[in-house]
């Protein structure tokens, strides 16, 4: 058999791929005709292990990157603190940690700390003036998808999608990036900058990875079984893919998820390895092949779930040798 190898992705294809939503398309066009280096900015809360399903956005990223925009990373450490996801003490190991995950995942970006900007006086004028402008209401339901016991919410909570609004004025982003749950937030932006002299940002959102328990949840680092962390060693991997859920359909899988979001973007292919008498190995060189055989049962879960692992396991290898 003949191996047909993947076409590089042009530029437009690299910022596209693999989201759910552009806000909006014709500002993405006009920004990329108007400026050859945009700047593409994500903030992550440092509140617990980096696990697989962060690598979603980081593959945006690194999309932005190859497409010749400015990356920029928000280590969040004050939302995390306002959030209430750890101590000062806590947040401060968890930033460089997050550093380093993301950088040996290939990352090459502009990493910023919250802390070193969020104090200056300019940006707590323009929080004020925000908030000036937003009900609280409004900035409760723009952290439904984000806060901690929302039931019971902080007034720091609600200080947060008002630091988040500044961050993209402070940070000069044109592009702000993040998973779907961030899209109120970003709605909220684009509400809010201009009454603060800044321009809208076009807001690109990423899908979110589902639990290995299956549908009805998404992996999350306070479900340590829901999850794989990026350092996390081979034998758990296996352990874990061995025991997830991975029926004969696309709704709530996370194994063709792992596939279309983190296999494919990062390796371009995938090989199903298995014994010549259950049909000999096969190679797949887009998501799409991969899941036209798997729905017409032309591959078993086991086989899937065996090759996905491997390419795992070999795809986190470089996070487990820098963090040796």
């Amino acid at each position: 058999m003949v191996k047909k190898h993947a076409t590089k992705p042009g530029k437009e294809e690299l910022i596209r791929r693999n989201t759910v939503e552009t806000v909006t398309e014709d500002e993405l066009t006009t920004l990329l005709k108007e400026k050859q280096n945009p700047v593409a900015y994500c903030g992550y809360e440092v509140s617990g292990p980096v696990h697989i399903g962060t690598m979603v956005a980081i593959n945006k990223q690194i999309d932005f990157q190859n497409a010749g925009f400015r990356v920029k990373v928000l280590l969040a450490d004050l939302h995390t603190y306002l959030n209430r996801k750890g101590d000062e003490d806590f947040i401060e190991g968890m930033v460089e940690y997050w550093k380093n995950c993301f950088i040996a995942l290939g990352l090459k970006a502009e990493f910023i700390q919250g802390t070193s900007f969020q104090f200056d006086r300019g940006y707590l004028q323009d929080v004020l003036d925000v908030g000036l402008s937003t009900t609280l209401k409004r900035a409760r339901r723009s952290m439904q998808e984000i806060a901690r016991d929302l039931e019971h919410a902080m007034v720091s909570q609600m200080i947060y999608p008002l630091m988040q609004v500044v961050d993209i004025k402070a940070l000069g982003v044109d592009i702000a990036h993040g998973g779907i749950e961030q899209r109120k937030i970003h709605m909220l932006a684009r509400e809010l900058l201009p009454e603060i002299g800044y321009k809208k940002p076009v807001c690109i959102h990423t899908p979110l990875l589902c639990s290995l328990q299956g549908p009805g949840t998404k992996m999350s680092s306070s479900n340590p079984e829901s999850m794989i962390k990026v350092d996390e060693n081979p034998e758990s991997i296996r352990k874990k893919i061995k025991e997830s859920f991975c029926p004969v359909d696309v709704e709530g899988n996370p194994i063709l998820d792992i596939c279309r979001y983190l296999v494919f973007p990062r390796s371009g292919r995938l090989e199903i390895k298995r014994k010549e008498k259950f049909g000999g190995n096969i190679e797949f060189n887009s998501y799409s092949e991969l899941e036209g055989a798997y729905l017409n049962h032309k591959l078993h879960p086991m086989d899937l779930k065996n090759s996905v692992t491997e390419v795992l396991i070999e795809i986190l290898a470089p996070v487990r040798e820098h963090l040796d």
